[in-house]
């Protein structure tokens, strides 16, 4: 793996977690608006349309890069439309960079000719 294909799924990893917290807190701002008084959704909304177009750039970035197949292209980016979905997605994307991580270092030292 490049540093170039790395570093697009470092962003995509780094911008998932956040994605997903402000979707659940969009979420629970939705029905404290119902069902009382407190009216922060304007501002929550704002900051997870950014947050998520953000992570739809970092995704297609990272599709291209890495050319992902259509299963698992789908796959990140119907975690980024589920609430808990970033923190799955950033849990997979952190094993895969540690598994290349493994790979290019056994490579490296010889022990696998791949």
């Amino acid at each position: 793996m490049d540093i170039k294909t790395a570093s697009s799924l470092h962003r995509l990893r780094l911008v998932s977690a956040p994605e997903a917290v402000s979707f659940i807190l969009l979420l629970i701002a939705s029905v404290l608006k119902r069902t009382t008084e407190f009216n922060a959704v304007p501002a929550l909304g704002m900051i997870h349309g950014i947050l998520f177009v953000i992570y739809v750039l970092f995704w297609a970035d990272a599709w291209n890069r890495t050319k992902w197949d259509l299963k698992t292209a789908a796959l990140y980016f119907v975690l980024s439309v589920l609430p808990f979905g970033g923190f799955v997605a950033e849990r997979k994307l952190k094993r895969a960079a540690d598994d290349a991580v493994i790979a290019s270092r056994a490579r490296r030292e010889g022990v696998v000719k791949a």
